[in-house]
């Protein structure tokens, strides 16, 4: 018998543990039914605002060794016009990540999609380069716990935090945002970061500033994912690094129930959802796991 790769986020079912970080292949409704066939469990929008944004200009990704590092801005063509593009959504479990810095917008932005197929909606509480949003408003505990506060109480959509390493303990975002009544965390986002070019002697990025993703990463993300899941009884989904099964399974066995894949789309295409799919299924035969649920934490053992 097969093993079973579902999983279960809280109230969020999804058929494959591995989904779309947000921020990846754009905001084509198209383009997410093809990664969904693909494999991915999921697809997390880009950071959605309430009004477009226009992001920073070019060089916005870059990449380096181990990774890549990225400063595009959040551009998106906002809430309502996105809500409008995925109105026909049927099949495609989407999650709409969405950033702002007041109560007010998300709950604006979240009426958008009222009536629309949405599974979760992931709370972008700590992009790295972005002024008055992001790490921003993730490093403001009681500020945290109001826009979910706030969230909750106008969708019974679930909600997702996503936290990152900004100025003050992330334990502590994760702290608000479970007061607040999230059902889930993502863990973790791009660390900030920079890079400079030798030769011309200017940084790599025109924002100079920026997140830094890919398998660098990884073994942070991997410690941040086992800290939350040690600390708190909440879902966790890991993000950082995943560009093979095995790295997925380490997030697994630190306590993730699902995780998220980005930069490996840039090396891997869209092909890397069933790769990891096909060696998480491998991995659960060789092991004797009948589900991935089995395998969840099991490193918090020792």
């Amino acid at each position: 018998m097969n093993p079973d790769l579902s999983v279960l986020i809280g109230s969020i079912s999804l058929k494959r543990p591995a989904m779309l970080a947000s921020g990846i292949l754009g905001i084509s409704l198209e383009v997410f039914e093809r990664i969904h066939k693909s494999g991915a469990g999921a697809v997390v929008t880009k950071s959605l605002s309430k009004e477009p944004w226009d992001g920073y200009p070019n060089p916005t990704i870059v990449g380096i060794k181990g990774g890549y590092l990225n400063a595009v801005g959040l551009s998106n063509p906002g809430a309502p016009y996105f809500a409008k593009m995925i109105s026909k959504n049927t099949d495609v479990p989407i999650i709409v990540s969405l950033v702002g810095s007041l109560e007010d917008e998300f709950e604006f932005m979240v009426k958008q999609f009222e009536g629309i197929k949405v599974v979760a909606y992931e709370l972008n509480l700590s992009c790295p380069h972005v002024d008055k949003v992001g790490l921003e408003v993730g490093d403001d505990p009681n500020l945290v716990t109001k826009i979910v506060k706030r969230i909750k109480s106008t969708t019974k959509v679930p909600v997702i935090a996503k936290v990152g390493l900004g100025t003050t303990n992330y334990l502590d975002t994760v702290a608000a945002a479970i007061d607040g009544g999230a059902d889930a965390i993502t863990a973790i986002n791009t660390i900030r970061a920079m890079g400079i070019d030798v030769e011309t002697q200017r940084p790599l990025l025109s924002h100079k500033i920026g997140g830094l993703s890919g398998t660098a990463i990884k073994p942070v993300a991997v410690r941040c994912v086992y800290e939350i899941a040690s600390e708190y009884d909440i879902p966790v989904i890991g993000c950082g690094g995943v560009s093979g099964w095995d790295d997925a399974v380490e997030f697994i066995l630190a306590g993730a129930s699902a995780v998220q894949v980005g930069s490996a789309i840039g090396d891997r295409w869209i092909d890397v959802f069933s790769e990891i799919n096909d060696g998480i299924a491998n991995y659960m035969k060789k092991k004797g796991f009948s589900k991935i649920q089995e395998m969840v934490g099991l490193a918090k053992r020792f």
